[in-house]
């Protein structure tokens, strides 16, 4: 007896398609919104407005004409006559020759000392280390009006008084210590095996010094010669204390001479203001590549 078995024929399953939702692909790291990014872009915009709108206003007032320079309108009837009152009929070029030669002695000055103290309190160790380092960083505490009174005595003793060199030794008490914690960070970062090899070819410390680590400082070192330039270049306070006489004077003290009880030249004050600022410029442009490399070579060690 044969048994047929039936077999009920398959029949497919009709699974009900449903659309699949695409999901939202997860922002990447780094990336923004459009609406974050437009924030930010905006909140850039209006903080370099901020900042140029004063640098455009002094640049557009020292062409107008003497008496008008709360004129509305910027650009009518432009002149250069402050520009040739202010070179030609004041001090303003002996002012500039006393800030040249005092910016560029504190920072000749300033570099040389605080990269030879940095490098040896980067690879030595003796005593009085530690405390030479925070006495460097307690340094910077103090306001300028309080380092006045006992610079100024000291200089008196000295007869450093109305002196650029006296100046310059002044301008290098507020640098040197910020250089040198600055360099330090850099020169912690330069292996320490080049100063092995020098040894190891004969060279004295110093000579591996001027040699080997500071050649591959020189971003570092742009960066503080910057800083002493700088600071000596718009340094008010201790100009105006330490340095008498008209002939003797800085630019910013000399700019102030426009400035008196009745009235103020703002004419002759914004364009000695516009060239005051060229020498910066150009020091800022020759230093630029060596800038950003040392403001972050010392952030990482190794």
């Amino acid at each position: 007896m044969t048994m047929s078995a039936t077999a009920a024929p398959a029949t497919p399953a009709t699974a009900t398609a449903t659309p699949a939702r695409t999901a939202k692909a997860p922002r990447g790291r780094g990336q923004r919104s459009p609406l974050a990014s437009f924030g930010i872009h905006a909140t850039l915009v209006v903080t370099a407005l901020i900042a140029i709108l004063p640098i455009i206003w002094v640049a557009l007032t020292s062409f107008k004409p003497r008496g008008t320079w709360n004129n509305a309108n910027p650009i009518q009837d432009p002149t250069l006559g402050n520009y040739r009152q202010v070179l030609f009929e004041t001090e303003l070029l002996t002012w500039f020759g006393n800030s040249l030669l005092v910016a560029a002695g504190t920072m000749v000055l300033g570099v040389f000392l605080s990269a030879t103290a940095a490098y040896a309190l980067s690879r030595f160790r003796f005593p009085g280390r530690r405390p030479m380092l925070w006495s460097f960083l307690l340094t910077q505490m103090f306001p300028v009006a309080i380092l006045i009174v006992p610079l100024y005595n000291l200089m008196s003793t000295y007869g450093l008084l109305n002196n650029f060199g006296g100046l310059i030794l002044a301008y290098c008490t507020t640098a040197v210590p910020f250089c040198t914690w600055m360099l330090k960070g850099y020169f912690d970062s330069v292996p320490v095996e080049i100063d092995e090899a020098g040894q190891v070819d004969g060279l004295t410390p110093l000579g591996t010094f001027y040699r080997l680590v500071l050649p591959l400082a020189r971003p570092g070192l742009a960066v503080t010669a910057f800083y002493s330039f700088i600071t000596a270049w718009g340094e008010v306070a201790y100009a105006s204390v330490f340095m008498t006489g008209n002939e003797s004077y800085t630019l910013p003290v000399g700019l102030s001479t426009f400035v008196d009880q009745y009235k103020t030249e703002w004419g002759l004050m914004t364009s000695a203001s516009v060239l005051i600022t060229i020498p910066a410029a150009i020091i800022f442009l020759i230093a630029q590549r060596g800038l950003v490399q040392g403001l972050t070579a010392g952030g990482t060690k190794g």
